[in-house]
């Protein structure tokens, strides 16, 4: 018990360091400290209405984090709400309201789900799940 505790505890301060470049990311258009993809990651995107999610690769996810940090630069990005969860101590779950906020105004929400994988010691992202909340 002890041991997964202190893997939680492992974690969610290298969560936390992945909010941090979030921030940096933001402000500077710089995503290359964010994008801790394992080469097989996807990100399933449901948006209002569709019933079947959009599906985006990792280059594909790479792509559109690059240019929502452009279109977005200058405003922070939030996670609200956020829980941790360990499977074993290699898979971790983190479920969280993400806001785009610039000048106190909310431009984006989205409730999140990240999937992590310990690989080579290192926290990787396996795959997301992101859907707006209007």
């Amino acid at each position: 018990m002890l041991e997964l505790q202190n893997r939680l505890n492992e974690f969610t301060n290298m969560h936390d360091g992945f909010i941090k470049d979030w921030n940096h990311a933001m402000s500077s258009g710089d995503t290359s400290s964010v994008e801790r993809m394992t080469e097989d990651y996807y990100v399933a995107f449901f948006n209002s209405g569709n019933e079947n999610p959009i599906m985006f690769s990792k280059q594909e996810a790479i792509d559109g984090m690059q240019q929502s940090v452009r279109h977005f630069l200058g405003a922070s990005k939030r996670f609200e709400n956020r829980l941790i969860r360990l499977r074993n101590n290699e898979n971790a779950v983190v479920f969280y309201e993400q806001l785009i906020v610039k000048d106190e105004e909310v431009l984006a929400r989205l409730f999140t789900i990240e999937n992590w994988n310990l690989r080579n010691e290192k926290w990787v992202i396996v795959r997301e799940i992101e859907e707006p909340i209007n």
